[in-house]
């Protein structure tokens, strides 16, 4: 749900007080925060943060297409683990098999 337009957009006072030391956005290093609900603004466009997603930071360049999406939209939190278990895997391992043995015969010389 959306933040009441009565209120504003949420930036953490803490985050904005790092962007204007960090100087010019060019020369900036990322700049870590653990604010994943703040909104990006337009005065953050060009900066690198680091997001922390729980277990690490994960860095995100701010472009002008993000301004008005939140920081937490580009660190997820949860990694994606392949269904399919042990069949899968043997299904991958003779495709990639295939695979080679067609670029294998793709690049020997043909014979006369």
């Amino acid at each position: 749900m959306s933040r009441s337009l009565k209120k504003g957009p949420y930036v953490d006072p803490k985050l904005l007080a790092k962007i204007a030391k960090a100087g010019k956005p060019e020369d900036a290093q990322a700049i870590k925060t653990w604010s994943r609900a703040s909104e990006i603004a337009p005065e953050m466009v060009g900066y690198k943060f680091a997001v922390h997603n729980g277990k690490s930071f994960i860095e995100v360049r701010i472009a002008e297409e993000m301004v008005g999406h939140r920081l937490g939209e580009f660190s997820p939190t949860r990694k994606f683990v392949k269904h399919g278990g042990k069949i899968q895997k043997e299904l991958e391992l003779k495709a990639a098999e295939t695979q080679r043995t067609q670029a294998a015969a793709a690049k020997a010389p043909a014979k006369k």
